[in-house]
């Protein structure tokens, strides 16, 4: 094995650069992965804007898939050479939060900033999965096998876009015949949308301007598309449920406005899930709260990590149930990443996702 790999290193706020970094060294509870397919996550594009701050010289990237190179000596019940996808979030299962169910949120601790919410590490805390190696930390909690026969792009959503568009589905506890409204049309909005459908949805309203989106998202299942540069999106809404709401609204993009027009499309007693990755303050508007007597709920989520998790998204894919293929509309090698940057940083040519292949 070689001492050194390539890898997508934050410099400052606008640069992410291809860069050499040693080899890691691997930990009794660790595991080396050659990475074989990642992918660049909207929230990298919030790294480098600098609008989500990390280290100088940190490794982004937190959407692995790859070939165990090798495992620590506690490492138990894989094999070196076994194709493997870890979560975005890696909890170790054994902290305070992981026992109170919210494996999301294992690492995490309030009081110490962002870089301390949940148990978000890869491209965060610890180097991430956009380079040729990666060491995943905690390795019997987080490696999920690649079941035979699936190749990398069906499985390229699941560590990150797959969890986080499905969880904010869960989170909003959508049942069979609800109504649900999703705001933005992105990989997760898009994710999200899939899942409501999953999960029951029978009236499934998609928020998007930008035409491929908009047909990408009847593809996934939404029941209407509504374009809000063309109309007011909250009174359409209202027109299509016959000024009921609906009973869940998610929010996907992160925005004052989408938020705010997520709570004002609920039902009295609806729900709206938020998996927006906000940079700023958000303001709750009287009305829109209906003076806090509307009986309403705001749940947030993060993307569901850990090997089970994978596991049930595998099998998702496995079923036929759901093709996220076709979010993956660009491809690059890794020695091309600050093209890849490029071009998804500035959403230019139809891009959703981009595969990056060392």
């Amino acid at each position: 094995m070689p001492e050194k790999m390539k890898a997508a290193i934050f410099v400052e706020p606008g640069r992410i650069i291809l860069g050499e970094k040693p080899i890691p060294d691997v930990g009794p509870l660790d595991a080396l992965i050659r990475i074989t397919t990642t992918t660049i996550c909207g929230t990298d594009i919030h790294i480098l804007k600098g609008e989500y701050p990390v280290e100088t010289g940190l490794t982004i990237g937190h959407e692995p898939v790859g070939i165990i190179e090798k495992l620590g000596s506690a490492v138990a019940g894989y094999e070196e050479g076994q194709r493997v996808i870890a979560g975005a979030i890696t909890p170790s299962g054994t902290s305070y939060a992981s026992m109170c169910g919210f494996h999301s949120q294992c690492g995490g601790a309030k009081g110490h900033g962002w870089k301390a919410i949940g148990g978000w590490r890869f491209g965060n805390t610890i180097d991430g999965a956009q380079a040729e190696y990666l060491l995943v930390p905690d390795a019997m909690a987080n490696l999920a096998p690649v079941p035979d026969g699936l190749t990398d792009e069906q499985v390229l959503m699941c560590p990150d876009i797959m969890s986080t568009g499905f969880g904010g589905a869960q989170s909003g506890r959508i049942k069979i015949g609800d109504s649900v409204a999703i705001f933005a049309q992105g990989p997760i909005g898009l994710c999200a949308t899939a899942g409501a459908k999953l999960m029951g949805a029978t009236t499934i309203i998609a928020v998007e301007s930008i035409p491929e989106r908009a047909a990408m998202a009847r593809r996934m299942g939404a029941d209407h598309v509504v374009d809000f540069s063309k109309t007011d999106p909250v009174a359409e809404i209202m027109k299509i449920t016959d000024c009921r709401g609906v009973d869940v609204a998610i929010e996907a993009l992160g925005t004052q406005a989408t938020f705010e027009s997520a709570l004002r499309v609920l039902r009295p007693g609806g729900t709206l899930s938020s998996l927006g990755v906000y940079s700023e303050d958000l303001k709750l508007p009287l009305d829109a709260l209906a003076a806090g007597l509307g009986d309403h709920k705001i749940v947030t989520t993060l993307c569901p990590g850990g090997k089970e998790r994978m596991r049930r998204l595998m099998e998702v894919v496995s079923s036929g149930r759901l093709d996220t293929r076709p979010l993956v509309t660009h491809r690059f090698a890794l020695d091309d990443i600050e093209t890849a940057y490029e071009l998804f940083s500035h959403q230019r040519d139809g891009v959703l996702k981009v595969a990056i292949t060392p």
